[in-house]
């Protein structure tokens, strides 16, 4: 076990968090011996979950640099940003948009601590901590409405952190509450784990993993899926797809026939235009 003491302020190393198991299964080192106890305890059952943690984050990566090459989006709010890794949203889209803002949201005092100091002297990009169920605060905290002017088109990337809300918080209105912040012409990138086609012991073993952390895990069927894109219009996955929710593995894919693994498909996604 880390000692407490080599903790950033605010951390307890004696709790996992969703974020430092992520970290954990992406093959980082931002994380516990209690979070890797957990992932381990998910890879013995699901030993394909590292692959589908891969498949989630390339998801993300591929859609926030489409949204920035070819839609010419420059601002863009990352919910549920997790700790930094290689690839993170504002190198992406700044390959394409240089002066692209890009205001990056979590609640876990180690994903703060880690971006802030990943972040330091960088202009135009910010770490705030909030709580993505908290939408007034999220969008009225002074760094984002600094960077982020609503008004105008945005990139809004949920991706991998809609599962930790419980059916009782109603994570659908909590989207369009977002969705009806931003401007018209914006786009909401979202990701979703499903228990669809899965091996029921492999989601318990998940939903009690996740009950000891900071977080409960709430997976989700197609049709669940798709109701967060209500009243949006959907982009095609790839060239020559109709409008769809697709998996992780498959959207943007170079090949997406060779992109459907199985380990894609544990999440859900789907890219849409705000009308």
């Amino acid at each position: 076990m880390v000692a407490a003491e080599e903790a950033p302020p605010g951390v307890d190393p004696r709790i996992p968090t969703p974020a430092r198991m992520y970290d954990y299964f992406l093959g980082g080192t931002n994380n516990f011996e209690v979070d890797r106890q957990l992932a381990e305890r998910i890879k013995a059952i699901v030993p394909e979950i590292n692959d589908g943690a891969w498949a989630n984050r390339a998801f993300h990566q591929r859609a926030a640099a489409w949204l920035a090459a070819e839609l010419g989006l420059d601002q863009f709010i990352d919910i549920g940003a997790g700790l930094p890794t290689q690839g993170n949203t504002h190198e992406l889209v700044r390959a394409s948009v240089p002066g692209a803002r890009v205001v990056y949201v979590d609640n876990d005092p180690m994903v703060l601590a880690h971006s802030r100091a990943l972040l330091e002297g960088v202009d135009g990009v910010r770490a705030i901590m909030a709580d993505m169920r908290a939408p007034d605060s999220v969008l009225s905290h002074p760094d984002l409405t600094r960077l982020i002017d609503l008004s105008r088109p945005v990139g809004l990337l949920m991706t991998g952190v809609l599962y930790f809300v419980a059916d009782e918080s109603d994570p659908w209105d909590l989207v369009r509450r977002y969705v009806e912040a931003i401007a018209p012409d914006s786009y909401v990138a979202l990701s979703h784990l499903t228990s669809d086609g899965k091996p029921p012991r492999a989601v318990e073993t998940g939903e009690e993993v996740y009950a000891r952390a900071t977080e409960n895990l709430h997976f989700r069927t197609r049709e669940q899926f798709e109701r967060f894109f209500d009243g949006l219009e959907l982009v095609a996955p790839y060239p020559g797809a109709e409008p769809a929710v697709t998996y992780v593995g498959i959207w943007g894919a170079e090949d997406p026939a060779a992109a459907d693994t199985d380990d894609s498909r544990w999440l859900y996604c789907g890219v849409a235009r705000r009308p």
